[in-house]
C-alpha cells in the first residue's frame, strides 16, 4: 500500500516522532510506501509532496517542528477542495491517508473519512483539548518550558518587588496553564473554564507581597474576567474560523498596578512554548502513536484515532476526538487554590 502523511495546524513537538515511527514500521514490517505531503491539507489540495523513506526520517526524532511542514489551509472553505483532494490522490496512487493534527486538522480527516477516504488520525496539540485521549504529545514540552520560564521569573520579580504575569497558550482549555502553574508555584491561575474576579486576583497578589514574597501570576491566553469580554489581537479570523487572541496578560498588568499600587510586568510566552525538542514523556508518547498508526493501517481499521487511555494506546472512533473539547474540570483548579495568594 502506499500512504500519505500529513501534518495540520500549529508546530508541535514530537511531530518528527510519530512521522519517524510511522515510516520505520511502515517499510520494515509491512513493506508500505510513504509520500509526505507539504503544508497540512494544502498538500494533498496542491499535490505538493516529499519523498518520505527510512532515509528521510533518520535524525529526526529530537526535532522540534514537522518535516512536513504545516498550514491552517481547510479545503472544506476552498471550491472544489475535496474533489480536488480525491483526484490527487487517485492520481498519485495513494491508498490512504495518515492525519497528524489538532481539532481542525482531524475535523477535515472525519469528513474525508465520511466521503470514503482511507484515514487514520494522530491526535496532537500543545493545549490537550482533544476528546477520547488522556495525553496529547507536545503538551508535556510545553508545560516544562512553561515551568522554566515560571522558575527563572521567581528570582527577577522578587529582586524588583514586582508583580510578574506569565501568558499561556490555551484558547479554551487551560491545561497548560494549570500544569505549568501548579508546578512552578504560582500565585494564581486563570483559565478560560472559570471567568476570574480581578478584585481576587489583586488580593492575592497583596498576600503574596505581604509574605515578602513577588507574585507570579499565570494566565492562559483565552481566560475571561467575570465582567469583561474575551480580549483578542483583531477581529481576523483564521480558515477554521479563529479569532487571534492577544492581550489579556497586558490587562491583567494594568488593572493590577491601577487597583494595588505594585509595579506590574507581563512576559508572553507564545511560540516558544512550540518550539525546540520534545521532552522524553513526548517522544516516547509519539513515537507509541506511530507505531500503532500503522499497524491500524495494516489491519485495515480506517476512520478510527489513536488514543493514549492510561498507559495502553487504544483506537477510537476519529469523529470522537472532535465531537467536543476536553477542558479542564473546574475541580482541578479548587485543588490547586490552597496555594493561590
Amino acid at each position: 500500500m502506499r500512504f500519505g502523511v500529513l501534518t495540520g495546524g500549529g508546530d508541535c513537538p514530537g511531530l518528527n516522532a510519530v512521522i519517524r515511527a510511522l515510516v520505520r514500521k511502515g517499510v520494515k514490517e509491512y513493506g508500505f510506501e510513504f509520500v509526505g505531503f507539504r503544508d497540512g491539507w494544502k498538500g494533498p489540495l496542491e499535490g505538493l509532496t516529499m519523498p518520505l523513506d527510512i532515509a528521510a526520517t533518520r535524525g529526526i526524532l529530537p526535532r522540534g517542528g514537522t518535516i512536513l511542514g504545516s498550514s491552517r489551509t481547510n479545503p472544506f472553505k476552498i471550491d472544489g477542495g475535496v474533489e480536488k483532494i480525491q483526484a490527487n490522490l487517485a492520481k498519485m496512487g495513494i491508498d490512504a491517508l495518515i492525519a497528524i493534527g489538532g481539532e481542525d486538522t482531524l475535523g477535515v480527516a472525519t469528513k474525508l473519512d465520511q466521503l470514503g477516504v482511507k484515514v487514520i488520525g494522530v491526535p496532537k496539540t500543545i493545549d490537550n483539548d482533544l476528546n477520547n485521549t488522556d495525553y496529547t504529545f507536545g503538551f508535556d514540552t510545553a508545560v516544562n518550558i512553561a515551568v522554566e520560564a515560571i522558575d527563572r521569573l521567581h528570582t527577577t520579580a522578587e529582586s524588583h518587588h514586582r508583580a510578574l504575569i506569565v501568558e499561556v497558550m490555551g484558547r479554551h482549555a487551560g491545561w497548560i496553564a494549570l500544569h505549568s502553574g501548579l508546578a512552578g508555584g504560582a500565585a494564581c491561575i486563570l483559565i478560560p473554564e472559570v471567568p476570574f474576579s480581578i478584585d481576587k486576583v489583586c488580593e492575592w497578589v497583596e498576600s503574596r507581597f505581604k509574605s515578602s514574597y513577588a507574585p507570579i501570576i499565570v494566565v492562559a491566553e483565552g481566560a475571561l474576567p467575570q465582567d469583561g469580554d474575551l480580549i483578542t489581537k483583531d477581529k481576523t479570523l483564521d480558515a477554521f474560523g479563529h479569532v487571534k487572541l492577544s492581550g489579556i496578560g497586558d490587562w491583567l498588568a494594568q488593572e493590577i498596578e491601577k487597583r494595588t499600587g505594585k509595579e506590574a510586568r507581563t512576559t508572553i510566552l507564545g511560540h516558544i512554548q512550540r518550539g525546540g525538542t520534545p521532552t522524553a514523556f513526548d517522544r516516547v508518547l509519539a513515537t507509541r502513536f506511530g507505531l500503532h498508526a500503522i499497524t491500524a493501517a495494516y489491519e485495515g481499521d480506517w476512520g478510527k484515532m489513536v488514543a493514549l487511555h492510561g498507559t495502553k494506546i487504544a483506537r477510537v472512533p476519529l469523529a470522537s476526538a472532535t465531537e467536543k473539547l476536553k477542558t479542564v474540570d473546574p475541580e482541578l483548579l479548587k485543588e490547586a487554590e490552597i496555594f493561590f495568594g
